[in-house]
């Protein structure tokens, strides 16, 4: 991210888009990074993995390692929890986006 201020500004919806990922299909590390590349953000592992972490930390996403070509890989999956909550966070955008355009 370039600036504190953009980082601030755009977590949550860095969050919104790593749920509705998740909800869609297991995720990995380095796949969302690319993936929010497509969208302007630039993301650096070092920044990733710890949001990753603390959202299964708050109960957002549930980790599961596996094994891919011989190597191990954390993929993430939305909790009921986080399901609610991108629900949530779903309507509240909406609301924001008629509100803002």
């Amino acid at each position: 991210m370039e600036s504190k201020l953009e980082r601030r500004m755009f977590l949550g919806f860095i969050y919104i888009h790593i749920l509705h990922h998740a909800h869609e299909h297991p995720i990995y590390g380095s796949w969302m990074i690319e993936e929010l590349r497509t969208h302007g953000y630039s993301m650096s592992a070092g920044t990733l993995y710890p949001m990753l972490h603390n959202m299964e930390a708050e109960g957002l996403l549930h980790s599961e390692k596996i094994v891919v070509e011989g190597k191990q890989r954390k993929q993430y999956t939305i909790t009921d929890y986080g399901r609610t909550m991108l629900r949530k966070s779903q309507q509240k955008l909406q609301e924001l986006t008629r509100e803002v355009w």
